[in-house]
């Protein structure tokens, strides 16, 4: 029941996806009524950074902001000429390992090793020896660069393809490789930005030297590095030096983890690391000396970082995080862009380890890059970070921090993302859904860095182009753009749904505003049912002290209190309404809400015990009368469920629950006699049913199902024949609907898996009573597919012919719950998250806004259901029964409540306005916390209910009736006669009442003519006697 009834476990149900056009299953958000831009940036925006060296400050800078707000999705874009651009590393696609003269690299050595240890490459075919075969391949690359419509294109060089034993003499047909693709690139106006050396280090500098260990490398490298500025320089703007010196350094001469694999512990790897920085600082004055007046280039390396949170926001925990990224980001970047040296925090913790660099080489290596080239994503966050460098706080992917941190540590630099996105497994193929929505992530974070923290980011490089080697991970994750089968001969690229994704990005220069995102102004009509729900109202049948028949006495001496005496009674007096204390707060409660209806149930389990009428707790059935009488003198409409699927007994009588539940037949008619004990007991104050209030498809068996519906169809029909006409209310189902999205909306696969979860979810009960009296038949097919190619035997029953006439059009409404959207997917990709049964694979949208309890804040998913019953089913009335969120009792969460009943509102409202849907009412889920804990818009403490924030502001949306703006005509509504249930009895008795009308007339004209008549009489007798008394009087005269 309610939120928590979900139609699958693990479901993330779904903001926007796919700019630009509305593709089918875009996912446009719907943001606050949104503030005035300049306004907004001046909230989300911060001051001009000072001195370098405040990176520490971000962490308490981002806990500060504006909550949802800062969370929402940004609709914007880039700034103009940004770079969109891919990448790619040699040794990951080029494969071609003994072709043109190449010479062996540390990664070949290294993956072709008889034997390897744990953690590290395995041996055979899960090397980079063919790869994607980019060697063999270069138009093939270019065709899909073209494709994509990028801007630039990172590639590495193979040190050892031009220098084979890592030294001269230059091999001709490496040159001539690179030279084809620069040419290539030119011709298609595509940027290159070309790494020198991306730890593909030649193996003849390893086995000479020692590798990166040797102070020798760095004049090797800068050897290298001006033979390529020298033969490709005219032709590249862009340089990076070395990609990810802390993995090269790190893994591969402190853990021998990656190549060279030598285990040299922390001393190694921190000089290694010393002579990498040597190195790129010796290639950057190279550059700067002599090769940047001509060619006018720019040269950095790309550095690679985790981001970190802590545990707690205390000072401790702040200053570890900033450890943290210390001896990550800060034990390269330190050097390069501030001072020439190390960060404090290593220096002082790991002395002796550490070497230090003279004066002269600290103001050598100081300011030896021409921008921040930053690397974020899979390859060392949460992959090639070792624990202990984290400090014990937590890891997180937020790059929009990181670049905050960066900007605010390193004096502003301008900022080139130059890899980033995520991975998927090996097996999927060409639906990426989850890259696209890292993807996804990541980019507008970048874009909220430049909008609202001011950071000074140019370009952006997704990783990767196609489909390759990835280092320790081999073959077993994927993280092209392009699909690459690894098996074939011909290595075809064939885009995935990210490449469809990336390109329209790329057209539209980021998330630009779409109409359908944007709130719209207007108001619902007159009568619209604003209402609130609570599955089961607060019951307090203890009688009222009045009521007590008992006499006391008060001990005014000693105890004080009273005492009863034993013996004496009082007569009772009958009881009332106004004894129950716990209704007249519930009311006051309601009233104050502005409410027009109160949706809750009844518990069957208590009215009926035994499951029939030989037992009924009268005592609760006046209690349910008396709430619906006290709801209707204060003109709230009560709207009432016979039943509530609830975790104990799926709240049936135990009798029934006892055997079998929905599963046995016999419920049905215990349920129709149910019913009509309801109708006749609180018919007459109750003129809105609902016969079953979400029951849950995923706790219910076909059968189960089956005789639910059949259930509720009888219930119907025995309202419509010997109730409808006396109580002149309606009936019908609430069913739940949570809307269910296409992962990826270019995909038919996807969009098809979506059909059918919603037929599942949605269809199974609604098809035969809304529709056409039968199951679906996606159902149908689907079961029969699975029963024959599986050791399934999943029988979904038959209706006969008069059952369908039966359930068929058996509604005076549809109603439905909904609460959240989810994304689903058939390419198989986290089996936690896999539906075998109906091959569906759940797919989170990490940019959209959770709940504490991790549900997806998605209004435009209200619109999108509203619009398919429409489509569906016509033109039918449709009442959203229950709509909400939780919190964690926390004042910042219900926040999040009031952008959810704000949006989700007025994406109601589009339904109504712009698509005609015949929506005639809104319902908030759930009244307070103390009987739906954590969903209420009044919070329970201490025996005290207080409104919540979101109270008021649903409120004021019932008192404008929605959103009225400076356009939107005055709705003028007829004055509400207050109901009169006490006049029921007089409206059903008419003839009754002219019977009693008529004797009563007859009997007032009795009664005046016999006083008539008598008086006429008396008068006469009167005068008579007066002629009497005359005529004597003269006799005796």
């Amino acid at each position: 029941a309610g939120p928590g009834a979900a139609p699958r476990p693990g479901w993330i149900r779904p903001s926007s996806l796919f700019v630009g056009a509305r593709w089918r299953g875009m996912a446009p958000a719907a943001p606050l009524l949104p503030l005035p831009p300049p306004l907004l940036l001046l909230l989300l925006g911060r001051p001009l950074l000072g001195a370098p060296g405040q990176g520490a400050g971000t962490w308490s800078r981002f806990a500060r902001l504006p909550y949802p707000q800062d969370q929402l999705f940004l609709h914007d874009t880039f700034p103009d000429g940004f770079l969109w651009g891919a990448g790619s590393a040699a040794y990951q696609t080029e494969g071609g390992w003994r072709q043109g003269g190449k010479g062996a690299s540390v990664w070949d050595t290294f993956a072709h090793r008889p034997a390897t240890p744990p953690g590290s490459v395995p041996p055979g075919p899960a090397a980079g020896d063919v790869a994607s075969d980019s060697y063999n391949n270069l138009f093939r690359d270019a065709e899909g660069l073209r494709r994509l419509g990028v801007s630039h294109y990172r590639f590495s060089l193979a040190w050892a393809r031009l220098l084979p034993n890592g030294t001269a003499p230059l091999n001709p047909a490496g040159l001539a490789h690179y030279r084809r693709l620069l040419g290539r690139l030119r011709e298609l106006g595509v940027e290159p930005v070309v790494t020198l050396y991306h730890w593909d280090l030649p193996q003849g500098l390893q086995d000479a030297f020692g590798g990166w260990a040797s102070p020798v490398l760095p004049q090797l490298f800068c050897d290298y590095a001006e033979l390529c500025f020298r033969h490709f320089g005219g032709q590249v703007r862009y340089w990076l030096t070395m990609d990810n010196p802390y993995v090269v350094a790190w893994h591969g001469y402190g853990t021998g983890r990656l190549p060279p694999g030598v285990q040299g512990g922390p001393r190694l790897g921190y000089r290694a690391a010393h002579h990498l920085l040597q190195a790129h600082a010796k290639v950057w004055h190279l550059y700067n000396d002599h090769f940047r007046p001509t060619q006018r280039g720019k040269v950095s390396i790309a550095l690679s970082s985790h981001w970190i949170k802590p545990q707690h926001m205390t000072e401790k925990n702040i200053k570890e995080c900033q450890k943290s990224l210390d001896f990550v980001l800060g034990w390269f970047a330190k050097p390069i862009f501030i001072d020439g040296d190390y960060p404090e925090s290593m220096k002082s913790n790991l002395s002796s380890l550490l070497p230090e660099f003279s004066e002269v080489e600290k103001k050598y290596i100081k300011g030896t890059a021409d921008f921040f080239a930053l690397s974020f994503g899979a390859t060392l966050s949460f992959q090639l970070l070792d624990s202990h460098m984290k400090f014990q706080q937590l890891e997180s992917i937020s790059l929009r921090q990181l670049l905050y941190w960066i900007s605010s540590e390193y004096n502003n630099p301008q900022i080139f993302i130059v890899e980033n996105s995520w991975f998927v497994s090996g097996s999927t193929k060409r639906d990426d859904a989850k890259y696209i929505y890292y993807l996804k992530k990541f980019i507008m974070e970048t874009l909220k860095a430049i909008r609202y923290d001011g950071v000074n980011v140019f370009g952006y490089t997704v990783w990767s182009l196609l489909d390759g080697f990835e280092w320790h991970r081999g073959y077993s994750i994927r993280r092209g753009l392009f699909y690459v089968d690894f098996q074939s001969h011909d290595k075809k690229l064939m885009p995935k749904s990210s490449v469809l994704f990336y390109q329209k990005l790329i057209e539209k220069n980021g998330f630009p505003p779409l109409p359908e995102n944007q709130p719209i102004e207007g108001i619902f009509p007159c009568g619209f049912a604003w209402g609130i729900v609570d599955n089961y109202i607060q019951v307090n049948t203890t009688p009222a002290q009045f009521l007590d028949s008992n006499v006391y006495v008060w001990d005014v001496h000693q105890t004080k209190k009273l005492i009863k005496v034993d013996g004496v009674f009082t007569s009772k007096r009958k009881r009332h309404c106004v004894d129950f204390a716990a209704i007249r707060l519930q009311v006051s409660l309601l009233q104050e809400m502005h409410v027009t209806h109160f949706h809750f149930s009844l518990k069957w389990s208590l009215i009926l015990p035994l499951g029939n009428l030989s037992l009924i707790n009268h005592t609760l059935v006046h209690y349910y009368q008396c709430f619906a009488s006290e709801l209707l003198r204060v003109n709230i409409t009560p709207v009432v469920a016979l039943w509530q699927p609830m975790a104990e007994n799926q709240e049936l009588p135990v009798s029934l629950a006892k055997y079998g539940a929905w599963e046995n037949p016999e419920t049905i008619q215990a349920f129709v006699e149910y019913a009509r004990f309801c109708f006749k007991s609180l018919g007459d104050h109750v003129k809105f049913w609902i016969t079953m209030n979400e029951p849950s498809v995923k706790n219910l068996t076909y059968t189960a199902g089956h005789n639910l519906l059949k259930a509720h169809a009888k219930a119907w029909h025995l309202y419509d024949k010997e109730f409808r006409r006396s109580q002149k209310g309606k009936i019908s189902i609430a069913l739940q609907a949570d809307w269910v999205e296409p992962a990826c909306p270019f995909s038919r696969n996807d969009q098809d898996v979506a059909d059918r979860i919603l037929e599942f979810d949605i269809g199974w009960l609604a098809e035969p009573i809304f529709g056409n009296g039968d199951y679906p038949q996606v159902m149908r097919a689907w079961l029969h597919r699975r029963n024959s190619i599986d050791l399934y035997n999943f029988h979904l029953p038959y209706f006969s012919q008069d059952e369908k006439k039966l359930i068929q059009g058996s509604f005076d409404f549809f109603a439905l719950s909904h609460y959240t959207t989810t994304l689903v997917g058939w390419e198989k990709e986290d089996a936690l998250k896999y539906d075998h049964y109906l091959e569906v694979q759940m797919i989170n949208d990490i940019t959209w806004l959770h709940s504490p309890s991790r549900a997806a804040v998605v209004p435009w998913g209200l619109r999108k259901l509203l619009k398919w019953v429409k489509s569906k089913y016509g033109n039918v009335p449709i009442y959203v029964m229950a709509n909400g969120i939780d919190d964690d009792q926390n004042l910042m969460h219900d926040k999040l409540r009031v952008y959810y009943i704000q949006n989700y509102v007025n994406e109601a409202l589009k339904a109504y306005t712009l698509d005609n849907v015949n929506l005639q009412g809104y319902f908030v889920y759930s009244f307070n916390d103390k009987t739906a804990p954590k969903y209420g818009l009044y919070s329970y403490v201490a025996n005290q209910y207080e409104p919540k924030p979101s109270m008021k502001h649903y409120r004021e949306i019932i008192d404008n009736n929605g959103f009225p703006g400076p356009e939107t005509p005055e709705l003028v509504c007829p004055e509400e006669i207050a109901s009169c249930p006490e006049c029921h009895f007089f409206r059903t008795r008419k003839s009754l009442l002219a019977f009693i009308s008529f004797i009563f007339v007859a009997f007032i004209v009795t009664i005046f003519f016999i006083t008539y008549y008598s008086r006429r009489v008396e008068r006469r007798w009167r005068g008579k006697n007066r002629g009497t008394r005359v005529c004597g009087a003269g006799s005796s005269r």
